[in-house]
């Protein structure tokens, strides 16, 4: 299972999800402005970026008319903030790489913030380029198992699909971001349960976490850094053992 799923669904398991709802909407509204502003105007079959951010926010239980403000707020019809885009890098404790999306209105304001996340529980900030090359775009569809391994595969890989990972609860089916909305309208046209579906930051290696104070410090961080307005999405490579996980979970 990928660090970010499985600290998502720890943080689920704690209640920590509901808490966190109310920042989700400004956080994606954030998103859907820039998405506009940087990728192609205020017409999602023309602006795959907008078209990611919009099915994000679907999934969260956005409204439609709030989108619709936020789309309208990127596109200069209602006043609005301007944001700009920076990626931090850094590490946490045990080596773990951590990627930092932030859209914020002050550079310095956030890069504070982003640095001491990371140093009060004992990582670090690191230079541009340090862990950012492990990291490339995927398109990441999350099935129930309603279906078996085999049928997710006859038509995943009819539509894009690069492997299908065993993620427990779930399929995770990685492809190509530019096929992420075909490859969803085709599992469900089979009839599969597709949880979610988004375009992330996957990394190419993992680092397994073994120790359960250095996984404590790894959530902690990444809690902090998403408890922050400014920062849109954490993206991490730890592995932390389901030893570990139900540990954590029980606490």
């Amino acid at each position: 299972m990928s660090g970010h799923s499985k600290w998502a669904t720890i943080k689920h398991k704690k209640g920590k999800a509901d808490k966190a709802r109310g920042k989700t909407f400004a956080k994606l509204s954030r998103q859907l402005e820039v998405a506009v502003r940087e990728g192609g105007g205020p017409d999602p079959a023309s602006n795959a970026s907008l078209r990611t951010v919009v099915l994000k926010a679907k999934s969260a239980q956005m409204t439609n008319d709030a989108i619709d403000r936020a789309i309208k707020r990127g596109a200069g019809v209602q006043t609005g903030s301007a944001y700009e885009s920076i990626t931090y890098e850094g590490y946490a404790p045990g080596g773990v790489a951590l990627l930092v999306d932030a859209l914020t209105d002050n550079r310095n304001r956030t890069a504070s913030d982003v640095r001491l996340a990371f140093s009060k529980s004992g990582g670090s900030m690191a230079e541009p380029g340090a862990v950012g090359w492990q990291f490339s775009r995927r398109g990441v569809v999350l099935v129930g198992k309603n279906k078996t391994e085999d049928d997710v595969m006859m038509v995943s890989l009819d539509h894009g699909a690069e492997d299908i990972v065993d993620d427990g609860e779930h399929w995770r089916v990685l492809c190509d971001p530019h096929t992420l909305f075909d490859l969803k309208a085709s599992l469900e046209q089979a009839g599969m349960t597709v949880v979610s579906a988004e375009s992330t930051m996957v990394s190419s290696m993992s680092v397994a976490v073994t120790d359960i104070a250095d996984a404590k410090a790894i959530l902690k961080i990444m809690d902090d850094l998403e408890e922050n307005d400014d920062v849109q999405d954490v993206y991490s490579n730890f592995d932390i053992s389901d030893e570990i996980a139900a540990q954590l979970e029980a606490e």
